[in-house]
């Protein structure tokens, strides 16, 4: 099973501004010793321990991860602003089938759609999965007049949208898939995949609370022994108090959550707009640190999300 991140912000997009850049570029001259420039090796040993705040970002595009199966097919988790790119890479392939699995209908969760180049491409066929009936209904408003100069009915004749909401378990190309209604605004929900014997969860857009961190949850069996978990950290602690019933989780909740459930390896999510990678990185320290603190039996590795950063499993 392969995993890539495409958009892992929440909200709404959020591109590297000029001083964020320059604050990277000006941390780095910084640490900068004449020993550092001698040859091509130097240098590359100096870039090689520079912190990855620095070296890279963590990403500006919403919400969009890819999933391969062990048979190659295509699944994609949510279609924000990420999805474009994905995109571009999947014409290229030449790839003819996508499943799509939308979390629910916030903005930053399909505004990328009318940019996903494959559903112009009358050769395609596209699935489209979500625990309701209204699918179709809800795409087709952002791409119409005067939001968009293009319909969805221009698009691809082969796409297809599916209710999943009587069928909690079904198999795709030899992956079984099952979804758990999450703690949001409006709902959104989490969709589970194994394949062969592998488990890959997907769970973005949730506000945590007290009673869902216990083990003897009834969610417990959907997420327990996850290989990778993808979860909804988008808050500090702090942050979490100040926008409570916003629908969103600090990353200690997160990450008692986790803990709870015997997951394996966990990726903070759906990361704050106004968070610069700097921010970022400091609460994959303390998230880290807290599991420390709270897990000492737990085996469970803590990683942030960022786009390009891929899985295998």
């Amino acid at each position: 099973m392969f995993i890539q991140f495409w958009g892992v912000r929440g909200s709404l997009p959020t591109p590297l501004n000029y001083d964020q850049l320059i604050s990277k570029i000006s941390a780095i001259v910084q640490r900068i010793s004449p020993s550092d420039l001698v040859d091509a090796d130097s240098r590359e040993r100096f870039i090689q321990k520079l912190p990855e705040s620095l070296t890279s970002t963590v990403g500006g595009n919403t919400a969009c991860v890819e999933m391969v199966n062990s048979n190659g097919t295509e699944f994609i988790l949510d279609a924000g602003s990420g999805i474009r790119l994905l995109g571009k890479k999947l014409a290229k392939a030449q790839k003819k089938v996508f499943h799509i699995f939308l979390s629910h209908f916030h903005w930053d969760h399909i505004q990328g759609i009318p940019f996903f180049d494959p559903v112009y491409n009358p050769n395609v066929e596209i699935h489209f999965y979500y625990p309701g009936d209204k699918i179709k209904e809800y795409l087709s408003e952002q791409m119409k007049f005067p939001y968009f100069p293009v319909t969805l009915d221009a698009c691809t004749k082969k796409m297809f949208f599916h209710d999943i909401s009587e069928t909690k378990t079904f198999t795709i190309d030899g992956t079984e898939v099952s979804w758990q209604k999450m703690n949001h605004p409006g709902s959104s929900y989490a969709y589970s995949f194994i394949d062969k014997g592998r488990k890959f969860i997907y769970a973005t857009d949730t506000e945590l609370r007290q009673e869902d961190l216990s083990a003897s949850c009834p969610d417990v069996p959907f997420f327990r022994g996850a290989d990778v978990l993808i979860l909804d950290a988008q808050y500090t602690v702090e942050e979490a108090f100040e926008k409570e019933n916003w629908g969103h989780s600090s990353f200690n909740r997160t990450i008692d959550f986790s803990v709870a459930r015997d997951v394996k390896n966990l990726y903070l999510f759906h990361h704050d707009p106004t968070y610069s990678d700097r921010k970022i990185e400091s609460i994959l320290s303390s998230a880290r640190w807290y599991l420390d603190y709270i897990g000492k039996t737990s085996k469970m590795n803590v990683y942030i999300a960022s786009e390009g950063k891929n899985i295998e499993i």
